[in-house]
């Protein structure tokens, strides 16, 4: 069997592991409306890539067109604290965070997970180095999603439980990058980019489990942003960019396309 239909069988069973698991139902409008919504979280939350940043979010980058801004724009909390932040990790949102969650805290949203493994990193290794290298950094990766990952993220989950007991709480995951056999003509090779989505699919599939394990609900964007991956002719993401820390980020149309749907049908 190949690498790649490895990961993708493994990640197949974490997902269905963790849709047997089930997971919680949302709280009721009004539960969220008298508790209020926290946005938790790294880049992929804050909105890195978007556009329009706040201006007293600094190098968190918290941006007004990020999916959290959007959803409370559109819903009216009864209050909103945004804190996720660029290069956030599952001990970060942990130490830095979760001060913003209370006992009466109605609905909850998180990414968290990518920074743990070296996302950034591995995306460098792919573009600058070659094949094997690559493949060695993506492999490497994932070991850390699949050996270590797990317990930060339980880690993580229960300390959001246990400061926000009556939160509906939302765990989004992450994009495949890549379409295959795409429209690009340059850039990383054809093996590159699927070991990329592979590794982002087993990713998914841990932070599912670990979501449902902790009785939250996981929301994949794998369906929204199919048909606006890179190289598909309409990407909402970020190739290599500059600035470069929207490199492999979502662009606005990537947030309020891609995201926010997502979180809205957990929500």
């Amino acid at each position: 069997m190949s690498v790649r239909r490895f990961w993708a069988s493994a990640s197949t069973l974490v997902l269905a592991a963790a849709a047997a698991l089930g997971v919680a139902q949302p709280a009721s409008a009004n539960s969220v409306a008298t508790g209020g919504y926290v946005a938790l979280g790294d880049s992929y939350s804050s909105g890195v890539g978007a556009g329009s940043y706040l201006s007293d979010s600094g190098d968190c980058r918290r941006s007004t067109n990020a999916y959290p801004y959007l959803w409370a724009a559109a819903n009216s909390p009864s209050s909103f604290t945004f804190v996720a932040c660029s290069g956030a990790t599952t001990s970060s949102v942990a130490s830095t965070q979760l001060g913003a969650l209370n006992s009466s805290t109605g609905l909850v949203s998180v990414t968290a997970g990518g920074n743990d493994v070296g996302f950034a990193d591995v995306m460098q290794d792919c573009v600058l180095s070659s094949e094997a290298t690559c493949l060695s950094s993506v492999g490497s990766a994932v070991s850390q999603v699949q050996n270590s990952l797990p317990s930060r993220l339980s880690s993580l989950y229960g300390s959001i439980k246990t400061r926000a007991p009556k939160a509906h709480v939302v765990v989004l995951g992450y994009p495949r990058f890549y379409k295959l056999s795409g429209s690009c003509v340059a850039g990383l090779s054809e093996k590159k980019r699927a070991a990329i989505n592979d590794a982002s699919d087993i990713l998914n599939g841990v932070i599912a489990k670990q979501a449902a394990n902790a009785g939250f609900t996981y929301s994949s964007v794998v369906d929204e942003f199919t048909g606006h991956e890179l190289c598909s002719g309409d990407a909402w993401l970020h190739s290599v960019s500059v600035p470069v820390y929207n490199s492999y980020h979502p662009k606005a149309a990537g947030q309020s396309g891609g995201y926010l749907p997502a979180f809205r049908s957990a929500a």
